[in-house]
């Protein structure tokens, strides 16, 4: 189901962040989640190097996502981990209708520096949330241990420069999204003056 487009701030401002863990069927269909991937695919990218490239991790390969988890979990720690770590790790890979990891995925450039390419990233994260709001879902970007864990990276057949931008679980709220405390402008916005 599609929101109001007929005013786009009006979408801008209702996007709101949603746990992945309060995420439920419906989630995207394949063809909405190819169109929501073809809107974030049009991020400002400098150099049209598109330095960033998406992972599909689909309801089927939970289960194998959830054991490359916890496979890299037990590799990253001394000793036995807990049973409730473990849990958590298969929680994290069960959690919303659909999944898609984000890589910044920079390339050689003598023009466009690693900065600019890794900013990119960032707005293609915030193009597919935003995209996934227009049609109506919610969506939820999450780092924690597994964005920075080798064995992850290498699990999602990344290469060696290559880093894990964010898990960016899709679907619809179980519940209403809560509005967090956003700062005023006079917070974050300065005039220059010479």
């Amino acid at each position: 189901m599609l929101n109001d487009l007929s005013s786009p701030l009006a979408l801008l401002q209702t996007r709101r962040s949603a746990r992945p863990r309060d995420l439920v069927e419906p989630g995207p269909d394949a063809a909405q989640l190819r169109a929501i991937v073809a809107v974030a695919a049009r991020t400002p990218d400098h150099g049209k190097l598109h330095p960033w490239r998406f992972v599909h991790v689909p309801r089927h390969a939970r289960d194998a996502f959830a054991a490359m988890l916890e496979a890299a979990y037990r590799a990253g720690r001394d000793g036995e981990p807990g049973r409730l770590e473990i849990e958590a790790a298969h929680r994290f890979a069960h959690q919303a209708p659909e999944l898609v990891v984000l890589l910044s995925s920079p390339k050689e450039s003598a023009k466009i520096p690693l900065w600019e390419q890794q900013l990119s990233a960032g707005a293609a994260a915030m193009n597919l949330l935003l995209a996934a709001h227009a049609m109506g879902f919610a969506g939820g970007w999450v780092t924690g241990w597994a964005a920075y864990s080798p064995e992850v990276l290498q699990g999602l057949g990344a290469t060696a420069s290559e880093r894990i931008a964010g898990f960016l679980f899709l679907g619809s709220p179980a519940a209403p999204l809560e509005e967090r405390v956003r700062p005023e402008p006079a917070e974050v916005l300065t005039e220059w003056r010479p």
